[in-house]
């Protein structure tokens, strides 16, 4: 098993020499908000008041990548990660991509258009919401969206025998055992879900926009190697210093007796 987080762009995969290819990507891309993004939220104001006045996050992305996303190069590229399709029943790759609700149908459009023929959606259904300053106006939002992309065969499924509804509950992590890194991270625990429906203990994951190392971490703690790519420094760094740091993985109840590195992540950048 291995546990590699790169400052790169995964459109530059090949440079590391990468062993295996996915049974399945997890991406979170970003939402194309612009400057947008805290609208409706606390934040834009100084303390969360608007008495206050504006904050430096009035008019802010949330990274410098989310207006100008290039959904095309995004699934040229993906679809090179992925493993090519079994003979074996139960055993293809998927692609679980997260996304805004107004992106589903251009996903899925784009999916197709590089192999992936046939999704569904999965809907994450949410305690409270950040849209707290509509919350007078209208309805708000409090829900997270994502599309299982896969190309012929149903990927592999891993259910135990039990029934999977398309909505999951979204719980927030306890932040004293995984840290708060980045403005849209995804739970821990709920990657660590889709990880064990999709994949064995063993098997490659990847993450191409890994952000926080989240998926990097869930899959550390299954069992399974992982790949993740991150192209700002600062997020880069957090996640290598606060995310992804574990002294001893023989302390951590969920890894299997094969594992016994005293030392669990290594660390590739590219300056």
């Amino acid at each position: 098993m291995k546990i590699e987080l790169y400052h790169d762009n995964f459109q530059n995969y090949k440079r590391y020499g990468i062993p295996a290819k996915a049974q399945l990507v997890i991406a979170d891309i970003p939402y194309n908000l612009g400057r947008n993004a805290y609208a409706s939220n606390p934040m834009w104001y100084e303390g969360g008041d608007n008495r206050n006045g504006e904050s430096k996050k009035a008019n802010a992305q949330f990274f410098r990548t989310d207006n100008n996303f290039n959904i095309a190069e995004f699934f040229h590229f993906c679809s090179k990660l992925l493993k090519k399709e079994p003979k074996k029943r139960n055993d293809a790759p998927a692609m679980i991509v997260f996304c805004a609700f107004e992106q589903m149908s251009m996903v899925a459009e784009y999916g197709k258009k590089h192999g992936f023929k046939n999704s569904y959606p999965l809907f994450f259904v949410k305690n409270t919401s950040a849209q707290v300053l509509k919350a007078n106006m209208r309805i708000v939002g409090a829900t997270e969206y994502a599309l299982v992309l896969y190309r012929d065969k149903l990927p592999k499924f891993r259910n135990k025998g039990r029934m999977v509804r398309n909505w999951f509950v979204w719980e927030n992590d306890n932040t004293r055992v995984y840290p708060k890194i980045h403005t849209t991270q995804k739970p821990v625990n709920l990657i660590k879900r889709l990880v064990n429906l999709f994949t064995d203990p063993g098997d490659v994951v990847i993450d191409p926009v890994a952000g926080s190392g989240a998926t990097l971490r869930a899959c550390a703690e299954l069992g399974r190697t992982c790949y993740g790519f991150e192209v700002d420094g600062n997020i880069y760094r957090a996640a290598k210093e606060k995310m992804l740091v574990l002294p001893d993985v023989r302390e951590l109840p969920l890894f299997s007796g094969e594992v016994q590195e005293q030392r669990l992540f290594s660390w590739e950048a590219v300056s």
